[in-house]
């Protein structure tokens, strides 16, 4: 009796869906309101044996909109200076064409029917790309509009931790303090998370019903 090995693919593994981590800095926790001060986005591939790994990175700093409320607290949590001549900060509409094109190739390429935002608490996340993508009139966002998946939930589900640091940590994952709070870094502590978390778990397995 001979076996054909059928090479896993990424499409198959998330119902049709390519997951996205996504992470933002903004100033404050209203998304209709509160300027988005960062965005990262990075894309994952699948390995031979069906184990998900970083694919792609992409970070912007971001302009706030016209007539954006700046919250002081949440400046001073993230230590960010909206106008800082070194910040290079571009529009909106710039910022999201940067994340979405990449992404929307990397649907194309992996056959997959969407992207779907992976973030920490992403509801946060996903609300404050949905008003961005609103205030600039984009049309062809990428990412389903309310499905995620949420490594706070995954992160206490396995490791018995929902707050990042503490999963990152207890998934044997290293955490600077020093620079969290910055889109980029903490996409990409959350993608390891993720990775780390599905990897553990594996491929699912078929089904069978009588």
């Amino acid at each position: 009796m001979s076996y054909v090995y059928e090479k896993p693919v990424i499409s198959k593994r998330f119902r049709g869906f390519l997951p996205v981590v996504i992470d933002v800095e903004t100033a404050g926790f209203n998304a209709q309101t509160d300027a988005l001060l960062e965005i990262a986005a990075i894309t994952l591939r699948m390995g031979e044996r069906g184990t998900l790994h970083i694919a792609e990175k992409i970070s912007c700093h971001v302009r706030p909109f016209e007539g954006a409320n700046l919250d002081e607290a949440a400046l001073a949590f993230n230590k960010i200076d909206p106008y800082h001549p070194f910040r290079m900060a571009v529009h909106e509409s710039e910022a999201l064409q940067r994340v979405f094109d990449p992404v929307r190739k990397a649907v194309r390429e992996t056959n997959c029917s969407r992207a779907i935002l992976v973030g920490h608490n992403p509801f946060f996340d996903l609300g404050f790309l949905k008003a961005a993508v609103e205030r600039t009139r984009i049309t062809e966002n990428p990412f389903h509009s309310f499905s995620t998946f949420d490594t706070a939930t995954l992160g206490g589900l396995v490791y018995g931790q929902t707050v990042l640091s503490r999963a990152v940590r207890a998934a044997g994952l290293e955490w600077d303090e020093a620079q969290a709070h910055s889109a980029l870094y903490d996409a990409e502590r959350t993608a390891q998370l993720f990775c780390t978390i599905v990897n553990k778990i594996g491929l699912p397995q078929p089904l069978e019903f009588d």
